[in-house]
């Protein structure tokens, strides 16, 4: 599980595992009115450094570590044969966003919510013909799933793995909270790169370094997402390209490079 320091700067500094729900649809608050200050898989980690980073700003200071504080993890009831959630299915994918990377076994093997794995609750879940508001999927199938799925890794490239998180990994995390891999589409992110890269140009042509920098970060967010949605995480691409150039040689002509 990956947990993200947030800062709501002149409010306050907390940890969570869902930035989006979270921050945006608990606590109010839209993109850009808070910031992450750090990312990792170790809750000792992000239990000690939030009460540090809470006295360097001046925040107050939680009396509990995070890691102390009591799952609100759903109350679910794992048979032989299912899966039963507390709740009637209308209400079901709130309560699973809620507890992303909850897991627990069953007789056919292990489970966990994910960002992937919601979408397969949702379209397979049940109502249960006993009572209403509860609702419930086969253990087997649920299981068959993961098996024949990467459903452990989100569509973020990775971000839950142990290595530590880089700049591709935040930019891939953001885009994810905001559905931007279930309803993207390549065409448009190739159209938006182009604009960005326009931009870009016209910075530089008025030597406005600001604006350069805007242009090139903006560039950057843009051909992580679209190398996401044609399915080749960033890093893989520049793997591709410098192993192309690597022992490329050539000469500078007229300010640009030219292989041989």
């Amino acid at each position: 599980m990956t947990y993200a320091i947030y800062h709501i700067p002149g409010k306050k500094i907390g940890v969570t595992n869902n930035v989006k729900y979270r921050v945006e649809e608990q606590q109010g608050y839209n993109e850009g009115e808070y910031e992450i200050l750090d990312m990792s898989d170790d809750i000792d980690y992000v239990s000690y450094k939030e009460i540090e980073l809470q006295k360097e700003y001046g925040y107050r200071v939680d009396e509990q570590l995070y890691k102390q504080l009591k799952c609100n993890q759903m109350n679910i009831n794992v048979t032989e044969q299912t899966t039963t959630f507390p709740c009637p299915i209308n209400k079901l994918k709130g309560q699973l966003m809620d507890n992303l990377n909850m897991s627990w076994e069953t007789e056919h093997g292990s489970c966990v919510i994910t960002n992937e794995s919601i979408k397969w609750i949702m379209k397979n879940v049940v109502t249960s013909k006993y009572n209403t508001e509860r609702c419930y999927v086969y253990n087997k199938a649920f299981a068959r799933y993961f098996d024949n799925n990467d459903a452990h890794e989100t569509r973020t490239g990775g971000i839950m793995s142990d290595r530590k998180v880089s700049q591709f990994d935040l930019i891939r995390l953001w885009a994810n909270d905001r559905g931007l891999y279930d309803g993207g589409d390549p065409k448009t992110q190739a159209l938006k790169l182009v604009e960005e890269v326009g931009e870009t140009c016209r910075a530089i042509l008025k030597e406005d370094a600001k604006q350069i920098i805007d242009g090139i970060g903006d560039c950057v967010v843009v051909l992580v997402n679209l190398a996401e949605l044609t399915g080749t995480p960033i890093e893989k691409c520049i793997d591709a390209a410098y192993n192309e150039i690597k022992n490329r040689t050539g000469k500078m002509s007229n300010g640009t490079f030219k292989k041989d």
